[in-house]
């Protein structure tokens, strides 16, 4: 498949933050970085067999590698539905509409409130006790793991933490 210009053409249903394995928040130094990486890996001389994936990642890099191109990309994405169950932004759908808690801005419960993620899938809100992107919401986060029976430990300066390895 080729566009007007005689380049390959990408697919229409290929994601190419997924072809070139980065986040669609990555920095444009990390979708390069990411690019060359896949580039070297699969290049038809290094690896036979590969020019179907190589044209593939071209084709991601195209769309991705210019600002302005990367931007329509987005904008398309966004009005398509990334809301979909296929790994795009909002993954678990609108929120449920009983908010309380700070909101998220990020992952697969973009909009929903700690608390109606907490009534959901308090699995999620453990992981995201335990990963650096939850840090600004711990004390939110240990106070809905304590009324869920699911933190026993005393609280931040209820009891001096020893050792550098201790969960609380």
């Amino acid at each position: 498949m080729t566009d007007a210009g005689g380049r390959p053409r990408q697919p229409s249903d290929a994601d190419p933050y997924k072809i070139l394995q980065v986040d669609p928040e990555a920095d444009p130094d990390v979708i390069q970085a990411a690019y060359r990486r896949l580039a070297q890996k699969c290049h038809p001389d290094v690896t036979p067999g590969s020019a179907t994936r190589m044209v593939a990642i071209n084709a991601a890099w195209e769309i991705l590698g210019d600002p302005t191109a990367r931007a329509a990309f987005d904008r398309s994405r966004t009005r398509v539905g990334s809301a979909n169950a296929s790994g795009g932004v909002r993954a678990a759908g609108p929120p449920p509409g009983d908010p309380s808690g700070s909101v998220l801005v990020f992952g697969r419960y973009t909009g929903w409130s700690l608390g109606e993620i907490a009534r959901r899938d308090l699995e999620y809100i453990e992981w995201l006790d335990r990963m650096p992107i939850g840090r600004p919401y711990r004390d939110e986060i240990d106070a809905i793991l304590r009324r869920a029976g699911r933190r026993t430990a005393p609280g931040r300066g209820e009891e001096p933490r020893r050792g550098l390895f201790r969960r609380r």
